[in-house]
């Protein structure tokens, strides 16, 4: 299934794969409240608090910050994360799997796959996968180290 993400950054669209594991996740989610306006509805404070099911507006982005930071103390992950980083993180495991570059640059909306490659910090298994993904070449591929670590700034590559 593909979510179209629809006012991103600059008005972009885009469609992004949404697994179906995590599908049924949301589709339980929404059956606790099953608010006809809102997927993630705000429910408000103090006296003027709202129902779920009656809320007109989502949730907002400092209760997500907060609710993941919630999350981050109880896992017990020492590292400093925001929800952006799950992004990061998701740009970075896509790669690894081997979905082609150009792919992830659509589905995170970037202009530019130079922006994708430094925004997905690669790796060498990542860039093998990548490669290998490219070029619909079969097996394992080495892939000379001074020539991914070129890759991975923006100096140009010096030949023998």
């Amino acid at each position: 299934m593909l979510v179209h993400v629809r006012f991103a950054k600059r008005g972009m669209q885009r469609f992004v794969p949404l697994p179906s594991t995590t599908l049924n996740m949301l589709r339980e989610l929404w059956m606790t409240h099953k608010n006809p306006v809102c997927f993630f509805p705000a429910t408000g404070r103090g006296r003027g608090k709202t129902s779920m099911t009656s809320a007109t507006e989502p949730v907002s982005r400092t209760t997500i910050q907060d609710a993941f930071r919630a999350a981050l103390k109880e896992s017990g992950i020492r590292k400093r994360a925001s929800v952006h980083t799950l992004r990061h993180s998701y740009a970075t495991h896509l790669l690894e799997k081997g979905v082609n570059l150009r792919l992830i640059q659509q589905y995170l909306g970037h202009r530019s796959p130079r922006t994708t490659a430094i925004y997905t910090h690669l790796t060498k298994t990542a860039f093998e996968a990548g490669y290998l993904s490219a070029t619909g070449r079969q097996g394992h591929r080495r892939i000379n180290d001074r020539y991914l670590a070129t890759t991975q700034t923006t100096s140009r590559v010096k030949r023998n």
